[in-house]
């Protein structure tokens, strides 16, 4: 099974502390920005990408089944 992340761009201040959670997924990029590396996640990185939207700030992030 695979789920997607959902990022609120709007809310999104690119803290990093999802990237610091699930870098496989998430990355700030030199331009200050967040981006989602990974269209749609395996199930076996559903744990970590819970706490990465967990420890967003902004609550920025959400997961879609």
């Amino acid at each position: 099974m695979s789920f997607r992340v959902i990022a609120d761009y709007d809310r999104c201040k690119s803290h990093g502390l999802c990237q610091a959670v699930a870098p496989e997924v998430f990355e700030v990029r030199a331009d200050g920005y967040m981006y989602i590396l990974l269209e749609t996640v395996d199930d076996s990185m559903r744990s970590a990408c819970e706490d990465a939207v967990d420890s967003c700030p902004e609550q920025a992030l959400r997961i879609e089944d």
